[in-house]
């Protein structure tokens, strides 16, 4: 049981380099390949950053605290739920911006630790979400023109 947090983060790590791998195949695989260019960039350094996360945890040459916790893991997993409809539907479904607003905004009102009940701390989850999807938009859409999942509200 002493070695659970280096399992934690080998699986983890594991998973993480999987999915990186996976985008950076999608990204090059896509056409036009202009469009791509950003995506293929950030997909490459994610992909090289995870798989050399991973090689450390299999050789135990990573620092690992103490693990997640069952508590931890609790807090966790409603987030967690809500990124994987998020990436799995939701971007794709709905659009990225649409999709994107909502899913930060729950998040956004699943952890932070102001009142649900003033209208006050509701009027400033609002105005912070604004805030950043007009960050995300401005550098999205202005700044990289890059494409973005588009569907109905798109």
């Amino acid at each position: 049981m002493t070695d659970l947090p280096r399992t934690q983060h080998i699986i983890a790590s594991g998973l993480i380099a999987a999915v990186g791998l996976s985008v950076a195949y999608v990204s090059f695989t896509q056409e036009p390949a202009g469009a791509f260019v950003f995506p293929r960039l950030i997909s490459s350094v994610f992909a090289v950053l995870a798989i050399w996360t991973f090689v450390k945890a299999v050789l135990g040459r990573t620092k690992v605290g103490a693990g997640i916790s069952g508590p931890e893991m609790r807090n966790m997993l409603p987030g967690l739920i809500v990124a994987l409809i998020y990436a799995f539907w939701a971007a794709k479904a709905l659009g990225f911006y649409t999709a994107t607003t909502i899913t930060f905004f729950i998040l956004l009102t699943l952890y932070d630790p102001a009142s649900h009940s003033d209208v006050k701390t509701w009027v400033k989850r609002v105005l912070i979400t604004a805030g950043f999807m007009a960050v995300l938009y401005g550098l999205f859409a202005v700044l990289l023109s890059v494409f973005t999942p588009r569907e109905i509200f798109s």
